[in-house]
């Protein structure tokens, strides 16, 4: 049995070539291997989709904030006051490098009640890592958290809100929900005090939850004013996990976890 090396150039010759031979009734075993360099036809696989928590179905006023801690570091005591104001705990999901350089702050928002989450190790993508690799960025992460607080976290935001169906089941063998939101501030993107205000309150809804960065600069100013009008309208804030269901749950094509009817 003979071996061909075929480019598309060569394909084509040959795909004459062996129509003239079954016309002729000359076609024997003849086995083609093509030239991985040219382009392959690849098969993927037909696998649904997976989803991340967004929001949650609830009919109470009852939503969380969130804070994405990857870099600077100047205004997370700011926060940490403003929060203990309005007597309002929420989640951060902290870097581990970043929980590295600044154990004194994960220590504080420990302290002051909020809870202390996994944003991977070192801020990748995280869909283009191998799975070990995911699985050493969650770990990670997490040693470095627990070792602080004394808490391992449970929760889970993926850098950039970059995810795939490999990164959720990679943190599930970790024990951990995948976390994303459905009201962005935008404060990363230095809108002033008043846009964000009125982004944020008129997006709101039950169940939802919100996302904020601890370094953006108008967020100190802002967040007063978002908490007075969200308390205002009747919602109560809490952490992103006294929010979300833990089992008896599906998530829909939005990311809304909705719980399951008897």
């Amino acid at each position: 049995m003979k071996f061909f090396v075929l480019t598309k150039r060569r394909l084509t010759m040959l795909g004459v070539f062996l129509i003239g031979c079954a016309a002729a009734g000359v076609l024997t075993g003849v086995c083609v291997k093509l030239d991985r360099t040219e382009t392959p036809v690849a098969q993927a696989a037909s696998t649904q989709r997976q989803v991340p928590i967004y929001c949650v179905d609830t009919q109470e006023k009852k939503i969380a904030i969130s804070f994405d801690a990857a870099w600077g570091n100047e205004q997370t005591d700011d926060l940490i006051d403003i929060l203990d104001d309005y007597n309002v705990k929420t989640t951060f999901f902290v870097v581990g490098d970043w929980a590295e350089k600044y154990p004194e702050s994960v220590k504080a928002l420990s302290d002051a009640g909020h809870e202390v989450c996994n944003h991977s190790n070192t801020h990748p993508h995280m869909p283009q890592l191998t799975r070990a690799q995911q699985t050493e960025e969650l770990q990670c992460c997490n040693e470095k958290i627990a070792a602080i607080t004394g808490q391992t976290p449970k929760l889970f935001r993926p850098p950039y809100g970059d995810y795939s169906n490999d990164v959720l089941e990679s943190a599930k063998s970790c024990g951990m929900y995948t976390i994303q939101w459905d009201v962005d501030s935008l404060d990363w993107k230095n809108p002033t005090v008043e846009q964000m205000v009125e982004r944020v309150t008129s997006k709101v809804q039950n169940g939802s939850i919100v996302l904020f960065h601890n370094g953006a600069e108008n967020t100190p100013q802002a967040l007063p004013l978002i908490l007075q009008q969200l308390q205002s309208d009747g919602y109560t804030i809490v952490p992103v996990s006294e929010l979300i269901y833990k089992d008896g749950y599906h998530i829909d094509a939005t990311g809304k976890q909705i719980p399951e009817t008897e």
